[in-house]
Parts: C-alpha cells; sequence; structure tokens
C-alpha cells in the first residue's frame, strides 16, 4: 500500500509527467470517509486489482472536516450512534468502534452515548484508515494530496484535475465530497466588531465573547442550541437570545428502538418507481401509513402533531418532548430516519408540486429530521426557565449601533453586545473553496448549474456524495444521507 499525505517532490514529478488514477476524490472530510469505506467494504470483488486512488483535502482536518475538529467538550455529536455510522446500513458500525470510549459521555435521558464531536472525528478518521489499508490489501495505491482542486477538464478518455499550485492530475473517474457551503450573512453584518460569521470552532468564538454580554445568536436551529450550551457550559452569565423568523426550535431525539423501516425503504420506493414510472407524495404517505399500522399507529394523528409546530410557547412544546423521550411510539422515529436514508433518493423522483408542498413547511420538517439531543434540550428548558434565555420569531432587522446591535422583532426592539450567526447553509450552497472547481466544471460543459443550487453533471465518469448535488433533498445531508449516498456513488465506481 502507498499512503502519501500531503505533496512531496515526487508527488509532483508524478503530477507534471501526467500520471492517471483510477478514482480521484475531491474532499477528505466524512463524505470521502463514506466513500472510500464503502469503496473499501465491496462484495463483489470488482473493484479487485491494481489501480491507483487520490484524495484531494487541503484541511489539516483530514477526514474530520469542519463540523468534527477540536472544539469544547460541550459540542456534542448530535443524533444517537445508530444515525452517525458512516457505513450504510450498519447502523452499529459506529458504536462498536466507540465501546468503551462513550461510557463517559452517556444522555442520561436517551441512555445512548453522545460524545464532543472532536472524538467522533477520531471514529471518522479510523475509518478511513482502516479503508484505506483494506484497498491496499486488495491490490490499489492509495494517496492524500494536500492541495485544492480549482478545475477539472475532460481530454481525451481522462479527466485532468487541476490544483491551486498549478499541477495537474489524470483520473479515469472522479467523485466531488466537497461539504456544504457557508452560513448566509442575512443582515449584512459581516466585518462590523462583536459580530462572527461562522461559530466553529466554539472554542475560538466563545472565547472573546465577555461574560456579561447580552449575545443574540442568529437562528433556532441546531447551531444555534450549540451555541447556547457552550455559552451555559462556559458560565456565561448574560441574556441569550436566538432570534429567527420562525421561532420554532428542533425537536428533541426520541431513545432509539430496535424497529428499522420495512416499508419506506429506498428498495420499496425503487420497485414503485419501476413498476409506475413515477413516485409521488401520495406512494410515501401510503408506505408510512403501512409501516405505522403495522406498528399499531395512526398516521393521521403523527402528521396532526407534526404540523402543529408553532401552536404552543417554546417551554411547553420542549416540556412534552423531553417528557416523550421514552414514547415508544415509533412514527416520529421512522420519520426522522427515512428522511436522511430514503429523502436523498427520492427528491429527485417526486414531481415538482410535491416538492414546492415540502419546501412549503421547510421549517418543520428540518426541526422533526433533524432533532437535538436530550441533554441539550435540559439545558435549553433550564436556561428558558430562569428567564436567562429568550426565543424570539418575527425578526425583522438587526443594525450595528454605538458599537454593540439592536434587535428589531415582532415585539419591539432590544440591544446585543455580541452576534452570533447560527443560521445554517443552505441545501445545494456551494462552498467559497468550491466556487473555482464549480466554475472550471460550468466552462467545460462537465456540468451545468442548477435553478436550485448545485450541479447536474453530463459526465458519466463525475460522481457527487453530498449537498452539492443539483436538485438534491431540500434537507442538508446528515451522516446517514451521507453514508447512503456513498454506497450509491461506490456502485457506480465499481461498475464495468
Amino acid at each position: 500500500m502507498n499512503i502519501g499525505i500531503g505533496i512531496d517532490a515526487d508527488a509532483d514529478a508524478d503530477a507534471d509527467a501526467g500520471t492517471d488514477s483510477d478514482i480521484a476524490i475531491v474532499g477528505g472530510g466524512a463524505a470521502a470517509v463514506g466513500l472510500l469505506d464503502a469503496l473499501a467494504a465491496r462484495q463483489d470483488g470488482t473493484l479487485a486489482g491494481s489501480g491507483t486512488l487520490t484524495v484531494f483535502e487541503p484541511s489539516p482536518q483530514l477526514w474530520r472536516g469542519r463540523p468534527y475538529g477540536p472544539d469544547l467538550d460541550s459540542v456534542l455529536v448530535n443524533a444517537p450512534p445508530a444515525m452517525m455510522s458512516i457505513r450504510n446500513g450498519d447502523f452499529g458500525h459506529y458504536a462498536a468502534w466507540l465501546g468503551e470510549r462513550g461510557t463517559d459521555h452517556i444522555d442520561v435521558l436517551l441512555g445512548q452515548p453522545l460524545v464532543p464531536r472532536a472524538l467522533y472525528g477520531e471514529y471518522l478518521a479510523h475509518t478511513a484508515e482502516k479503508a484505506i489499508a483494506t484497498l491496499g490489501e486488495q491490490g490499489w495505491s492509495v494517496r492524500v494530496v494536500a492541495a485544492r482542486v480549482t478545475g477539472i477538464v475532460r481530454r481525451g478518455a481522462r479527466l485532468v484535475l487541476r490544483t491551486h499550485d498549478a499541477h495537474e492530475y489524470g483520473a479515469t473517474q472522479v467523485a466531488l465530497c466537497t461539504g456544504g457551503g457557508a452560513s448566509p450573512d442575512l443582515y449584512g453584518l459581516t466585518g462590523n466588531p462583536g459580530f462572527t460569521a461562522d461559530p466553529y470552532p466554539l472554542a475560538d468564538t466563545l472565547a472573546s465573547v465577555p461574560a456579561g454580554d447580552d449575545v443574540a445568536v442568529i437562528g433556532s436551529g441546531l447551531t444555534a442550541v450549540d451555541v447556547a450550551v457552550s455559552l451555559a457550559a462556559r458560565g456565561h452569565r448574560g441574556r441569550i437570545t436566538l432570534l429567527s423568523r420562525s421561532g420554532v426550535l428542533p425537536r428533541v431525539w426520541q431513545r432509539p428502538v430496535d424497529r428499522r423501516p420495512q416499508h419506506l425503504t429506498v428498495e420499496r420506493v425503487s420497485a414503485l418507481c419501476e413498476a409506475r414510472g413515477k413516485v409521488t407524495l401520495d406512494d410515501l404517505v401510503g408506505l408510512l401509513r403501512t409501516e405505522l399500522a403495522d406498528a399499531g399507529e395512526d398516521f393521521d394523528a403523527l402528521m396532526a402533531e407534526l404540523l402543529h409546530t408553532e401552536a404552543i410557547s417554546p417551554v411547553q412544546r420542549l416540556r412534552r418532548q423531553i417528557a416523550a423521550v421514552d414514547d415508544p411510539c415509533v412514527g416520529r422515529r421512522v420519520v426522522q430516519e427515512t428522511a436522511h436514508t430514503v429523502g436523498p433518493y427520492v427528491w429527485r423522483l417526486l414531481p415538482e408540486s410535491d416538492r414546492v408542498w415540502l419546501r412549503r413547511h421547510l421549517r418543520t420538517a428540518t426541526s422533526v429530521a433533524s432533532p437535538m439531543i436530550p441533554a441539550n434540550a435540559a439545558t435549553l428548558l433550564r436556561l428558558l426557565e430562569a428567564g436567562q434565555l429568550t426565543v424570539a420569531g418575527g425578526v425583522q432587522a438587526i443594525e450595528p449601533v454605538n458599537g454593540g446591535f439592536r434587535v428589531r422583532d415582532k415585539d419591539g426592539a432590544h440591544t446585543a453586545g455580541t452576534v452570533v450567526n447560527a443560521v445554517n447553509p443552505q441545501p445545494q450552497a456551494i462552498s467559497a473553496a468550491a466556487e473555482e472547481l464549480v466554475r472550471s466544471l460550468a466552462d467545460s460543459g462537465l456540468a451545468t448549474l442548477h435553478p436550485s443550487g448545485g450541479l447536474n453533471l453530463a459526465d458519466q465518469h463525475l460522481h457527487i456524495v453530498g449537498d452539492l448535488t443539483g436538485g438534491a433533498s431540500f434537507i442538508t445531508s446528515s451522516i446517514a444521507g451521507l453514508a447512503a449516498q456513498a454506497s450509491r456513488t461506490a456502485q457506480a465506481l465499481r461498475a464495468p
């Protein structure tokens, strides 16, 4: 096995000589780890024999990406172990690696280990290294090039990748695993003292926040929850306000049950599509109804509960959901799991009218599909009951004034000394690091920009794992979603 970390003199010489790779992976975060694992775990033998695989990743956080690098211990993995497996279909893969490492990080309400994200990053790195070793045993040479890919063009039978340092690398097939875009600055606050555009790592962001400052956090999703919980963990004394248009917090994870969906699956959806040539939202509802009927549960009651997100106050909602962590009903659990494992596959099969309806319920869908862990929910409830935390909806403007900020919402105006941007990036948003690459793909005719974001690929030897897929699901990919996409991409890469 040949593993090269970075670009040394020999790698430069190989690049200038036009050395080909059979497979090139652009990006070295969780999506790339899922793809490497899926390639190494193949059962059909079609990847056997010699070959070269090159991973391009300029960041020092190889395999961990932005979310799973070093940070505060209060920044926890935000899902139960079964939903954090980077190996598609193997819900115990991460839990098996975690083993005794998780015993000091049990979420008492969930009954599951929820560890600091930096520790999860070690799992990703371990999985990648093991996959590379397995590929090496199969005759594959794997190298990692610490360079940013800025362009891809086709030259005859090969795709040529150009890096920021003007070197070129050939490949037969290329998988884009570039990660998501940045959080949007909705109020144009970048450059103002006291404003943080990207909160991670929170260890750096919160170190500069005075303990008595009133902090306004833009957003009320999982990133905003991380900010509020980490402020509390640091003993912050000032007021914390989560600002959003909806004022809706994520729901709360329930204890996992030993039951996997049997009807609402990729296999059943694929069979429907083959038989009828299409799949509709009504078809998915029918599969979910069957799933719930098998469990003795009522579909209409579940939908009524999910669609009335804003009917009660955040405090009442948190109390109810914390109390329901042990609820044996499987309905919400099925929706949460399949939103990420089936959702990315089925989204492109749905008629536009169905996609419009789902987008209209984006905030509810995101709240359900990406819940917060009970430990964080309990912290938020404590802060809310103490009056230190407020969730404000109907935000109209945030403006810099006198070295601080004035916030105007439906209830009037108030001030804050610090503003932290915790707005989630839009699905299919293109990261700043990938913008030049995306322009190159469009200019060379290898891809086109999708109207709703991301890329439509025009070359069968190009593949995407992650939210860069044009027209992909309106919910940002989770680890489970990335694992499912990686598995399908690995099958395409293995195809003759």
